[in-house]
């Protein structure tokens, strides 16, 4: 890796999208497997292919910007590369949301078994767990809509 390359890659990790995105991974993360690593039913199939869509998404936008090989995507790179981040986020958090109101309304459904006294397997902690993480992905998505929003209205093209 030449030394130009490097440079470029640590002036990305410190921008706020790159700390933004990583975020984003992360919680991603952090969601789609507190919900896969236990058993789940129903509409959770509805929040675990949210998180796991968006985390991979996420993962590829953050790869083509971090090594700067957004001119390479065909139709969405190159100048509409800012245009593109943004109608990911905000598609990411519009989905998010239903997803975060799935996983509150099974967290309220298991409440019941939060009973110390409560002594079978009760999914309770997972998901809040996963509902935090939830929340935690939609305000990140969030913080990215806003910031690409002002950036596109004051006209920038590139995402560093």
């Amino acid at each position: 890796m030449t030394p130009q390359v490097r440079k470029n890659i640590l002036k990305f990790l410190k921008t706020f999208l790159g700390i933004i995105r990583i975020l984003q991974i992360v919680f991603g993360a952090g969601l789609w497997v507190t919900i896969a690593a236990n058993k789940y039913e129903g509409s959770i199939h509805f929040v675990l292919f949210v998180a796991v869509l968006f985390w991979l998404l996420t993962l590829a936008l953050f790869f083509l910007t971090l090594l700067d090989k957004q001119d390479l995507v065909p139709v969405l790179g190159g100048e509409r590369w800012l245009c593109t981040n943004l109608a990911h986020d905000v598609a990411a958090a519009a989905l998010y949301v239903p997803a975060i109101g799935v996983m509150i309304y099974k967290t309220d459904r298991y409440s019941y078994c939060n009973l110390e006294q409560y002594e079978h397997p009760c999914l309770y902690k997972v998901y809040l767990t996963a509902a935090v993480f939830a929340c935690l992905c939609c305000l990140a998505y969030l913080l990215s809509v806003i910031y690409d929003a002002c950036r596109k209205c004051r006209g920038e093209q590139t995402v560093i």
